[in-house]
């Protein structure tokens, strides 16, 4: 039990797994943030485009 307790196996695996969900959460904000500018743009262009 004291080597179960003890033992370090996975937590790189946890800790890669921290940094891939942060990873994600930045990229789904940055596309929401970015996402009404780009939808916007592509109107004007759209709109432009006889």
């Amino acid at each position: 039990m004291r080597q179960f307790i003890s033992s370090e196996e996975g937590t790189e695996t946890l800790e890669w797994g921290l940094v891939c969900g942060l990873l994600v959460v930045g990229a789904i904000a940055a596309i929401a943030l970015i996402g009404p500018k780009v939808t916007a743009m592509w109107n004007n262009v759209n709109a432009g485009i006889p």
